[in-house]
């Protein structure tokens, strides 16, 4: 019998008594930064809090997409004692401020004067009728191929700038004895390389109204069936340790040269700076088939919970203070691999592939080609993001689906959940 979510929550609230409550001057933040690179930026969260003479409670959660943490989250919520913040993005903001568990943090908006520093498709996601409840920290663009120049030169291959020349090398790689595409068979990771597939055969156009729109006319359309058939002809260049692998595993075999290829957001640009290696050179950035001028986005926010000893005023400004400071917007995304969400920011100092994704951003914003993600919780609400997840990893991993089935199948799924 599948157990549902209300179940698990059930269950886990039983268990919930052993974590103790934040004191008065004690900030617990619950997030998911859990790899080497990510601590950095967690270790630059911390000193920028703990400098202002608060004391830092460590509160991660283990697993790439938040699913864990999420799920941690609402426990303590629900059980009358959630952290003081907590790193939520998307809908869920919005979500959480509907059921008035987030404390309103206009006062610092208008004194930080976020809408003059922040773009206007971050701002949009940490507003709930007409009040601001998250603080973002930064830019990720997820629509990255990361490639390693010197096992491509043993394969004898080119490092693809479109779907048909991602195949031909895939295959020069494979024969070569590489694993041609690091990759992690959790849901949130093959969502991740479905919706890159679905900004280049769509456009961002196409991909805006059958993601963000949900038009029935664009899922059930014979371009969404050749993404499901591309989606299915990557899943044979991916290696059988795959399986439950994270993402910054996935990243080490690059570094290590073991792997040609990852597709992944920004993030894992954290984890090669982090092991040495300079992105653009060791490890080197390419727009995932040949989106060059398009930008698919994710943002991390910050929001602080109601009777998570976070009524006290100053201590929610010293905490967005500290998120968008300069020197810690800085640090903090040099360490994670984004870009500042602050636009004020001189990236000049930063690596090229930080460079190109500022002006793919700005670029998308002129275009209209800046697109928010389905896979990492921008597009839409949590049970479209489910459904949608959930029938994308039942065909990846099953063999005999038909494409053109299972678009109706996604199509029937949103309609049901909308």
């Amino acid at each position: 019998m599948k157990t549902t979510v209300i179940q698990k929550l059930s269950l886990l609230i039983c268990g919930v008594s052993f974590i103790s409550s934040p004191m008065a001057d004690e900030i617990e933040l619950l997030h998911w930064w859990t790899s080497k690179s990510e601590a950095g930026a967690v270790l630059a969260l911390e000193k920028a809090i703990t400098e202002q003479g608060y004391t830092w409670k460590p509160f991660s959660i283990s697993g790439g997409g938040g699913e864990n943490a999420m799920t941690v989250l609402k426990t303590r919520a629900i059980s009358g004692n959630p952290p003081t913040a907590a790193q939520i993005k998307g809908d869920e903001i919005k979500e959480w401020a509907k059921l008035s568990f987030l404390m309103p943090l206009d006062g610092i908006a208008a004194e930080q004067d976020w809408e003059a520093i922040i773009p206007p498709i971050i701002l949009e996601r940490a507003r709930f009728e007409d009040h601001f409840y998250a603080v973002p920290f930064n830019i990720h663009r997820v629509n990255w191929l990361w490639a390693n120049p010197m096992v491509f030169e043993q394969a004898g291959a080119e490092i693809p700038h479109s779907i048909e020349a991602f195949f031909v090398a895939a295959d020069k790689l494979e024969q070569a004895g590489f694993i041609p595409l690091a990759h992690g068979l959790q849901d949130w990771q093959n969502a991740t390389i479905f919706e890159a597939i679905a900004l280049s055969v769509l456009g961002h156009e196409k991909y805006l109204k059958a993601f963000f729109e949900l038009d029935a006319s664009i899922i059930e359309s014979e371009d969404m069936v050749q993404v499901f058939k591309y989606f299915k002809q990557i899943r044979s260049y991916i290696d059988k340790g795959a399986r439950n692998r994270q993402w910054n595993e996935a990243s080490q075999l690059l570094i290590q040269g073991k792997a040609g290829m990852q597709i992944m957001g920004d993030w894992a640009k954290g984890e090669f700076t982090a092991s040495g290696k300079v992105p653009g050179v060791d490890i080197v950035c390419a727009a995932v088939f040949g989106t060059d001028d398009m930008f698919s986005l994710n943002s991390d926010s910050l929001a602080i919970f109601k009777g998570g000893k976070g009524e006290d005023s100053s201590m929610q400004l010293a905490l967005a203070k500290a998120v968008l400071d300069k020197d810690f917007q800085i640090d903090f995304n040099r360490h994670k691999g984004s870009i500042p969400v602050r636009q004020d920011i001189d990236l000049s100092d930063f690596d090229t592939c930080s460079q190109e994704s500022s002006r793919a951003f700005k670029q998308g914003e002129l275009t209209g080609a800046l697109v928010p993600s389905f896979a990492h919780g921008l597009a839409n609400s949590s049970a479209v993001q489910n459904a949608i997840f959930d029938i994308v990893n039942r065909y990846f991993n099953n063999p005999e689906a038909s494409p053109e089935q299972t678009v109706l199948q996604l199509s029937r799924a949103v309609k049901a959940v909308r």
